[in-house]
């Protein structure tokens, strides 16, 4: 066995990340290491990598013990990382960046062999089919490419054990299916490939063998042959879970949301959303792709009075939203759930009644004459709670030390307590296990039936195509394509997240 970890235990306090896990992955394999948020898949993962010691089991590379006291040490016993966010100088070329830390070099005084680096990068791009131009500029790279770039990274240090962290996370569908095949190319070559990730259908076309984990511990193994999708689910949830949304035909009426030539800077002052236009109508749900860093943060944060507007308009049923103002917009009828829950959703520090109320604390039956009432607060929270699968040990918590899942359920239950005209969801099951996923879907479904106007944006495909009556794809800022739900092929919106419009 190429690989093996046995028995890894990590605590960190009031918590236990890695439970007893034994995973291996033998020479040419591609083993699917499939958990939700939370899981324990990062930290096992960062304990293989030398950034985590555990604290207890043994990691085994071709049946010898080894321990790595840093990162340095994984990569010398053949373990490279791909993580989720590249870690690429946008200034450097491909093969600046490839050889960085690791230059071969010429002369006396021991400079730089960009002719010798450039040959090596080359060739192993051709080697393994990545096909990577080795001068071209980073910043001028679409996304898969450059992490393309990333694992070339890794081969050109002889990492022979790869692990590829939520890989597919930034790409188009078509960039996918080009990094399955890459994987593969790998694997055939004799690399062995850890694909960590939450995406069920996934693991299932690019992995030999599927090793699920569940709350730090392994919940089951199995291989694609005998796996679907369902039984992965059951395997991550320990119940059974519905994949698919179900949901009765829209029957949209008149527009709640209303956007015209919307113009958004970003934080460096760049146009982010460019000439956007587009309208939400009660009893629909409009659902935003897009691969992320496109315009999406910027759109729904000037919607949600996060940002200003830079020109351009939003009505809110024939109303103009007032620019700025987080508070007056949500007295409007808007419900909003951010895409960051740490910078916009909750209040670490805070209880989780707390935030749950925090839309609405100046308002009856939680107020009165200025007062709150804690028994009113309580019996709310108690019930959503209860609603949205929230553990907790109690409604007095900090919601700093719940899961990332579990805050987003605060979040959502929070936002959808109020009688609202328009939910803006921002990755609204960003976190979430499969089961509550379903089930926040299910209330997505249950607004919009209720006569609300529904935007979503999210980068998962599959939650887009579920869930949008109508798709609105983003690219460069710009709206390149709205298409109706039964034109929306991940194949056409796919397409279009890259920007090809023909």
């Amino acid at each position: 066995m190429r690989l093996e970890l046995q028995q890894i235990t990590k605590q960190f306090p009031g918590v236990l990340a890695n439970d007893r896990i034994s995973i291996s992955v033998d020479k040419g394999q591609v083993l699917g290491l499939l958990g939700e948020n939370g899981a324990g898949k990062t930290t096992l993962m960062n304990i293989l990598s030398g950034l985590y010691r555990p604290d207890s089991g043994k990691i085994l590379i071709d049946g010898k013990e080894r321990a790595f006291r840093d990162p340095a040490q994984a990569i010398d016993a053949g373990i490279g990382m791909v993580h989720q966010h590249f870690m690429l100088v946008p200034v450097f070329d491909v093969t600046e960046s490839v050889v960085l830390g690791n230059e071969p070099t010429k002369g006396p005084l021991g400079s730089f062999d960009r002719a010798t680096a450039r040959a090596q990068v080359a060739e192993l791009s051709k080697k393994h089919g990545l096909h990577v131009d080795p001068d071209a500029k980073i910043e001028s790279l679409p996304v898969g490419v450059r992490q393309r770039v990333e694992i070339l990274k890794a081969l050109y240090r002889k990492s022979d054990i790869l692990v590829l962290d939520e890989p597919s996370a930034v790409l188009t569908p078509q960039e996918t299916e080009e990094l399955f095949d890459i994987i593969r190319g790998l694997a055939k070559g004799g690399t062995s490939v850890i694909f960590i990730t939450h995406k069920l259908n996934e693991v299932i076309a690019v992995a030999d063998k599927i090793t699920v984990l569940r709350r730090g511990a392994v919940a089951g193994e199995t291989t694609p042959a005998k796996a679907t999708a369902s039984i992965l689910a059951e395997m991550m949830v320990g119940r059974e879970v519905q994949l698919t949304v179900s949901r009765s035909k829209s029957h949209a009426a008149e527009p709640i949301l209303e956007v015209k030539g919307l113009n958004v800077l970003n934080d460096a002052g760049a146009l982010a959303v460019n000439d956007a236009s587009f309208e939400v109508r009660s009893g629909e749900i409009l659902a935003v792709a897009g691969v992320q860093g496109n315009g999406q943060t910027e759109l729904v944060e000037a919607l949600t009075g996060l940002r200003l507007i830079d020109s351009g308009s939003v009505i809110l049923e024939q109303k103009p939203l007032s620019a700025g103002s987080p508070r007056e917009i949500a007295t409007a009828g808007v419900a909003h759930i951010p895409e960051d829950r740490n910078r916009d959703g909750m209040v670490k520090g805070m209880t989780v009644a707390e935030n749950y109320i925090l839309n609405t604390y100046h308002l009856p039956p939680y107020s009165k004459r200025g007062v709150l009432d804690r028994k009113a607060i309580a019996t709310a929270t108690e019930k959503a709670v209860k609603d949205f699968d929230v553990r907790t040990p109690s409604i007095h918590t900090d919601i700093a030390s719940l899961s990332g899942g579990n805050q987003q359920k605060v979040i959502v239950a929070r936002e959808f307590s109020r009688n609202v005209r328009l939910v803006i969801a921002a990755q609204p099951t960003r976190g979430l296990d499969v089961g509550s996923i379903e089930y926040i879907h299910k209330r997505i479904v249950e607004q919009r039936d209720a006569g609300a106007a529904v935007l979503i944006v999210s980068t998962e495909l599959d939650e887009v195509l579920a869930l949008g009556d109508r798709v609105a794809v983003m690219y460069e800022g710009r709206i390149v394509g709205i298409l109706d739900a039964k034109d929306a092929t991940r194949e056409r919106v796919g397409l279009l997240m890259g920007g090809i419009t023909k």
